[in-house]
This record gives C-alpha cells, structure tokens and sequence, in this order.
C-alpha cells in the first residue's frame, strides 16, 4: 500500500511511523519545511497522571509505545522521569489522597509524597510546599528534535519520502496534487492538519466538531541543577480531568485561583530539557480571534510560581512564544478521526494531548484505515 500523508506534525509523523512499520510506503507532505506549530511549541510530556478514565487506555499503551520508539531512535530524547504535582495547602493534599485511593491508581503510578519524600527524590525543589503528587508513569520526550530524528530513522527504510514546502491543494479519489503541480498517487489519503482548519480541510470535510486554543510558554537558560522529574503546581489538578470529583470540587469552592490563572486558564508544568534549560507553561485561550502578540502578566505568573517551588531565581528567560492547537469539542472523542470515502481520511483534534497520544492515536488509525 502507498499512504499519502498531508502534515508533519505529531499527528501526521506517528501516522507515518505505523505505516512504515507495517511495511507500507509514504509520501509525507508539509506546508513548511520543518514543523512549526504545536507540536513544536509544547512541553514533549508523555502526560498520564491527568487523563480521564476512558483515555487511560490509549495513554498507557502511548507510554509503551514511546519507550518502543525512543529505544529504537535515541534522538527523539525519551525519558522515563516520572513527574511531580507540588501542592501548597490542605485542599490540594485532599485532591491527592483522593485521587491515590481511587482503583487504578497503581496503573498511573501513583503516590503520595511528603515535603521530606519530594525533597529526596527531586532535591531540586526546595521551596513553598506541602507534598507531592508523584505519577512514576509520565514521561517527556525533546520536542524540538523528535520530528526530525523519527523522519531521518524512517527513510532509512527505504520506503518514506518527505516532501517539504508544499502544500495540497486537492484530492482525486487517492492521490494529492500539490501547488507545484505534482500529482502523488496513493491507495490511502490521510490529512494531518493541525490547527490549520481552513483550506483543503474545510473544502473536503466541510464542519468538523473542531476548535483552536492558544497557549503562551517559555523557556529558560540551562538551570544549572538537574530536576529529576517533571514538575505541576496544584492548578493543574483544576484542569485536568482525571482529578475530578467531590475534593476538586471542594479546591474550587475554598481555594479559588489567583486572579490572572483563572484569567487565562493556567497551570504550571515545567520540564527540564536535555540542554538544561526549563520549558514552563501555560495559558489556554479559547475565543478568536486570537491576538498576534504576547501578554506579560501570565509570564511574570509561571515565573513566581516556579521560583516558589523551586526556592530559588531562574536563569535568564531565552523565548517566549505563542501556540495554537486543534482541539476536538465532542467529549467522548480522543481526536477528530474522519472518513468521506475509501482511502480518505482526516484526523485532527488532540487537544493539548498530541504529543502523548500521537503514537497510540496512529495505531488505532492503522486498524481502522487497513493498513
């Protein structure tokens, strides 16, 4: 079979990956020469502490499977470094203890750490705090490289070509031209688009059940200590589905956020890179249109909250940046996974979740579409 695939993203190269790794050929298209949208701007967290119940599943089997990956292509930078959720006050704790006695808490790794057990693990984190959510099954993976390292490892196969800076302009049955004119002939069409919604999307699938969402991060120097783990604040617990139930509700009612994060929809996560430097978020924006520039005060946010954790100053701040990502609105939907005919697809949608479930998403995928 020849897969046709339209964006290089998390999305489209995890599709891309089943593919070849079912022995199909692919021809990857791209808009850009390099990704540049939110699978680049994004924290690389394989993230399974937060995830509902019905997308455990998926989330483990993604975790399996970017260990897989990552063994088999060390540049895309996997670690096993587990993360940590710092909870400042007793409402926090409460979420915590609920949330470890729940079934399948082992599943997720689960564990209630003191301030002296926290300190133990990740001695990085010496600030204002209570305990520690631990979750021993998150994960990151270098987002900035792993697109690149996972296409580099595939077209050693000799079955996958990467075909940059063009963009798809139509779809006859199977095969996609693009705005060079080139026809690529196919057996199975797969659009990836990301937060792109408009343009050949719109014009083959019409409305889907789609919308954007913006984010803000940075990233800093190299911090010049090693933090063992990836690391939350408390209002991530509000964000995150899997925390849901009677003790959130109560974090709500007698906690309520600082003004500016119940602004901006934040939480802090905070991963160390390879390199050493910090990337720190974020901001979730849901209304367009967006605005082209950048907002100080939710910097200036992230950066106390992780100086309070850390207790001490962080480096120098190196980038700013805003994000954009496609997000499904159907609850009951992992991603935005669409069909008009045989052999043509869509998917698109994760929702903040690309980089976790891109390889779990592309596998069911690869079932659905016969591959």
């Amino acid at each position: 079979m020849r897969v046709i695939i339209v964006g290089a993203g998390i999305t489209g190269t995890a599709h891309a990956w089943m593919a070849v790794e079912r022995g199909h050929d692919v021809v990857h298209l791209d808009r850009e020469l390099e990704a540049r949208g939110a699978t680049v701007r994004n924290f690389g967290l394989v993230w399974v502490s937060g995830r509902s119940a019905p997308e455990l599943e998926i989330t483990l089997r993604s975790r399996v499977l970017w260990e897989e990956i990552g063994a088999l292509v060390p540049a895309v930078g996997f670690r096993a470094n587990g993360s940590i959720t710092l909870l400042r006050n007793a409402a926090e704790v409460a979420v915590a203890e609920e949330v470890v006695a729940r079934e399948g808490a082992d599943r997720r790794g689960f564990r209630l750490l003191t301030r002296a057990q926290v300190a133990e693990i990740n001695p990085a984190l010496q600030g204002e705090y209570l305990a520690g959510l631990n979750c021993t099954s998150d994960a990151a993976v270098e987002s900035r490289q792993a697109m690149p390292a996972l296409r580099a490892h595939l077209a050693r196969s000799g079955r996958y070509t990467f075909v940059p800076g063009v963009e798809a302009r139509d779809i006859y049955g199977t095969s996609v031209r693009d705005d060079a004119g080139t026809v690529h002939a196919g057996d199975c069409v797969l659009l990836c688009p990301g937060a792109n919604h408009r343009g050949l999307l719109h014009e083959v699938f019409g409305e889907l059940p789609i919308r954007r969402v913006r984010l803000q991060m940075m990233q800093t120097a190299p911090l010049g200590q090693r933090l063992t783990t990836s690391i939350a604040d408390g209002d991530s617990l509000r964000y995150y589905p899997g925390f849901a139930g009677p003790a959130l509700d109560e974090l709500r009612r007698t906690e309520p956020q600082r003004p500016i994060a119940a602004e901006q929809g934040m939480q802090l996560l905070c991963v160390q890179r390879l390199d050493g430097g910090l990337t720190i978020g974020d901001t979730h924006e849901y209304e367009e249109p967006f605005a082209f520039d950048v907002d100080e005060d939710p910097y200036a946010h992230l950066v106390a909250v992780t100086e309070g954790l850390l207790g001490r100053a962080l480096p120098q701040i190196q980038r700013r940046w805003a994000g954009v990502y496609s997000q499904c609105t159907e609850p009951d939907r992992i991603v935005c996974r669409e069909s008009i005919a045989d052999g043509v697809w869509a998917v698109t949608g994760p929702g903040g979740r690309g980089m976790t479930l891109g390889p779990a998403s592309a596998e069911e995928s690869a079932g659905l579409m016969g591959w």
